[in-house]
């Protein structure tokens, strides 16, 4: 539950690891083979370290863009906030009083005694 609860609390953050994660791997696999085929066509020896200073300059490069991460943090925070705002969301007030309708509507007679009775025994939040 507790898992559950902070994967749904938190989902802009997962899901932005991920999308960076994954795109930091894909960056280094392509990267890799690009990098693996020039040195191989200028007849150089792979090395190891000159591609991790490749690899660092083009995401730094990648970065400094931004355009894709601000596109992400505004379409992506705009839609999960909304989503998972307390405005999409109806108030605990909201829920009693609809509740409240319905057992009215099912019992006027005894609405008032049932309504004390949840009420004694499930607090009411103010």
């Amino acid at each position: 539950m507790f898992m559950k609860k902070n994967l749904y609390r938190y989902s802009y953050f997962w899901i932005t690891l991920v999308f960076f994660i994954a795109s930091l791997v894909l960056q280094w696999v392509f990267g890799w083979y690009e990098y693996k085929n020039e040195q191989e066509e200028h007849g150089q020896p792979i090395e190891i370290g000159s591609y991790v200073v490749q690899l660092s300059r083009g995401v730094f490069e990648n970065w400094q863009s931004e355009f894709l991460q601000l596109i992400w943090q505004v379409v992506g925070l705009s839609f999960l906030y909304y989503a998972g705002s307390s405005q999409s969301k109806e108030s605990d007030d909201r829920k009693e009083e609809k509740i409240d309708y319905i057992i009215k509507k099912l019992d006027p007679k005894n609405s008032k005694s049932i309504i004390q009775k949840i009420d004694m025994r499930y607090w009411r939040k103010k």
